[in-house]
């Protein structure tokens, strides 16, 4: 006779992470190579909490915001100008003040008991992405990254965690994306895709109650268990079924 798992079967057969302002607080470090770049070229220093709201979309808008606070030229030579100095900058900090959130071990060690596959799905470039997530300790967890240079299209457009899913040979609908922003949000609504969001990411300034997703959980734990609560309704739902018949 075949033994009885330890958890019900889970919904999620893979969970799709987001990095920045989700797994870590990377804030200190992304404003320390944006306040950087700009005094290099010329310009007044911006307040960390005005550069947080620059982040989401990837560091060459983070760049281009950057630039229109600091009344720099921000049209494409301009920006791209700018970016090679600050990937330099950003290169020299890159997770020397990043810092994990509360609960996120927790919430991984959770999600790979309920035998969920992970992914890293980020805007952020390659170049950044894997030694942030080595020297965080995290690569470990993840069996899949997706980075903003990975696909053709980034987050908001759902290509990125579609992808993805391909790459851990996940139906959308039975995969879990976690974000903190508006852009993983539309890209997972577009994907098919349940969604939570954690409130103390960057979002861009918004509030993340105005956001089309599935829940909000305050720790990615909280989130793990989230999804093992659904499992149990889903088991149950089973149980009920076969009894009926």
């Amino acid at each position: 006779m075949t033994a009885e798992p330890a958890f019900p079967a889970p919904p999620f057969q893979a969970v799709l992470i987001d990095l920045d302002g989700t797994l870590l607080d990377t804030i200190p470090d992304l404003a320390a190579a944006a306040n950087a770049m700009l005094a290099e070229l010329g310009a007044a220093q911006l307040p960390l909490a005005d550069i947080a709201t620059f982040v989401g979309k990837g560091t060459e808008v983070l760049v281009r915001r950057c630039l229109t606070d600091g009344r720099l030229p921000a049209d494409d030579a301009g920006t791209a100008r700018a970016l090679a100095v600050f990937n330099r900058h950003y290169h020299a900090v890159n997770g020397r003040a990043a810092r994990l959130y509360p609960g996120v071990r927790e919430g991984l060690r959770a999600f790979r008991e309920q035998g969920a596959r992970l992914a890293v799905v980020t805007n952020k470039p390659t170049e950044f992405t894997l030694p942030l997530l080595e020297s965080s300790g995290l690569s470990e967890w993840f069996s899949v990254v997706v980075c903003g240079d990975t696909c053709p299209r980034k987050k908001p457009d759902p290509l990125p965690l579609l992808h993805a899913c391909g790459l851990l040979g996940c139906p959308p609908g039975r995969a879990l994306a976690i974000g903190d922003s508006i852009n993983d949000a539309l890209a997972a609504r577009a994907a098919g895709i349940t969604v939570l969001a954690v409130p103390y990411g960057y979002n861009e300034g918004r509030d993340i109650h105005s956001l089309d997703i599935d829940g909000i959980v305050f720790r990615l734990d909280e989130a793990a268990a989230w999804a093992q609560s659904r499992a149990q309704l889903v088991d149950n739902a089973k149980n009920a079924s076969t009894t009926q018949q």
